[in-house]
């Protein structure tokens, strides 16, 4: 590893594994390409809070025999009869900092997407479409309101990003930092998915609990939510709400 990527100090790396087929996904673009064949199929796309099950933000109404709904972080506050605490959305912060001019050793074509297990379990995006050297801590933060709360990043997690790619990227320590965002998890209790009926209506669907990889399983999940939803299948037992009842 020290061979092939001198640029990163190997320092107490005991072992590393390199996945030739991994990579990245950009979920802004992926989830445009969603809404663009969604609408291509014919589909209805509103932009609009649900207040209930069927009325709207702006008055209107949905009508159909079931409905699906995957709301991320604010599944639990919507649902807090049937979801409650079991979706916590959690604070994460990311930071992109910029590489040394003409150095194209921070970039994918010189690095892979990476993710070190170490005391933190810390992960990064080199190049990422130009946006800068991404770095962010994995750890889960204190609780969150995706809806008002603050997204200027904190001093003390920046800080965290500094140390760590001063340590295991010493070339880019000092680094300017060009952008930050503070993104939120929406965690389960076991981090695994929740796919179920709502406990008071068969004919709804509450999916969630990605718990940091919800995104990049979006597909299956879709794919497995779609066929559940219009063959009646039970939902698989490790996904259902009454795991948490035992």
């Amino acid at each position: 590893m020290a061979r092939r990527f001198p640029q990163i100090n190997c320092e107490q790396v005991r072992w590393a594994i390199l996945e030739r087929d991994g990579g990245y996904l950009t979920a802004r673009r992926a989830c445009a390409a969603v809404l663009e064949a969604f609408l291509a199929e014919g589909g209805d796309y509103r932009q609009l809070a649900a207040l209930s099950t069927v009325t709207l933000s702006n008055g209107s109404q949905l009508a159909a025999d079931r409905f699906v709904f995957a709301c991320g972080p604010w599944l639990g506050s919507l649902f807090a009869d049937g979801i409650g605490e079991r979706v916590r959305p959690t604070r994460q912060e990311v930071f992109f900092f910029g590489t040394p001019a003409g150095d194209r050793r921070y970039t994918e074509e010189a690095l892979p997407v990476w993710a070190d297990h170490g005391t933190r379990f810390m992960y990064g995006i080199p190049g990422n479409e130009w946006r800068g050297f991404k770095v962010a801590d994995d750890s889960r933060g204190p609780v969150f309101d995706p809806t008002n709360g603050e997204r200027t990043p904190t001093a003390a997690a920046l800080q965290i990003a500094r140390d760590y790619i001063a340590y295991r990227f010493p070339g880019l320590k000092g680094a300017p930092l060009l952008e930050s965002r503070v993104c939120q998890y929406e965690e389960s209790p076991d981090e695994h998915f929740i796919i179920d009926h709502h406990p008071q209506a068969a004919n709804a669907w509450l999916v969630g609990g990605g718990s940091g990889h919800g995104f990049k399983h979006g597909p299956a999940v879709g794919e497995l939510v779609a066929r559940l939803v219009l063959t009646g299948e039970a939902p698989n037992e490790q996904f259902r709400l009454s795991r948490f009842a035992q």
